[in-house]
């Protein structure tokens, strides 16, 4: 690290958490720079102490990024106050955080690095990336439905119109859905909008990065080929920091 940066984005760089969440911790007072107190706007250079916690913090040389086959029930937080964390479930030997969220009551592929950059540029609502979910609904879907929920859908309680998306009927109460937006609850809410009822939803791909037979609970590294072929969708999105729908 040649010059200085801001204190969130050594953080983030290190693989602690999103600049998201170190802006949380920040403000809490939970991150020192050379035992002094850090401040939103802070910089870091070369030979600064950073403290995360009880934590000395070192930037992480090694890029991570696993598939995870995320079970229900478990939550998308590297809080530890949150007894259902994604952190203390996978326990992987080296910190990593989730990129994005997939709720609780949800399950299917999640993504988790210790790469911040790759987080902003893969959340970022403005650069289009696809995720594609199965869906199971509490009754029979019709065309007119599928329709409605193609062309766009607007949220009442998040004032909101959901963009176009791709909807595909594969069983009576079943569909596939590939959103490039990530609003709080968006499925369960567009569906409630035309009175069925989500039973169960699993997320299946996030760009070209596949669940595939992955079993519930696992997890596996990204392959070399997902890898480039990820850097090379992600190689003209803005990595300005996200703040999503539900923050």
């Amino acid at each position: 690290m040649g010059e200085s940066v801001r204190i969130n984005k050594y953080l983030s760089a290190a693989g602690v958490c999103s600049r998201r969440e170190a802006d949380r911790q920040i403000e809490a007072g939970n991150v020192t720079i050379n035992g002094r107190t850090a401040m939103m706007g802070d910089r870091v250079s070369v030979g600064d102490v950073v403290m995360y916690g009880r934590e000395k913090v070192s930037k992480e040389e090694e890029q991570i990024l696993i598939v995870v086959n995320k079970p229900v029930g478990i939550v998308c937080t590297a809080e530890k106050r949150e007894k259902d964390n994604i952190v203390d479930f996978i326990n992987y030997p080296k910190r990593i955080y989730p990129i994005g969220r997939l709720d609780k009551t949800s399950h299917g592929l999640l993504l988790m690095t210790n790469q911040g950059d790759l987080v902003n540029k893969m959340m970022r609502s403005g650069n289009y990336h696809e995720k594609e979910y199965i869906v199971k609904v509490n009754r029979e879907i019709t065309e007119e439905f599928l329709q409605n929920m193609a062309k766009g859908v607007y949220l009442q309680e998040l004032d909101i119109t959901t963009r176009p998306c791709r909807v595909q009927k594969v069983g009576r109460r079943v569909f596939r859905i590939i959103l490039t937006q990530g609003l709080n609850r968006q499925i369960r809410r567009m569906c409630e909008t035309f009175q069925y009822r989500v039973v169960d939803l699993k997320r299946v791909r996030i760009m070209n990065i596949r669940l595939g037979d992955l079993k519930e609970g696992a997890y596996r590294k990204v392959t070399q080929q997902e890898w480039q072929e990820l850097q090379e969708q992600l190689k003209d999105s803005s990595n300005e920091t996200v703040i999503p729908k539900w923050l």
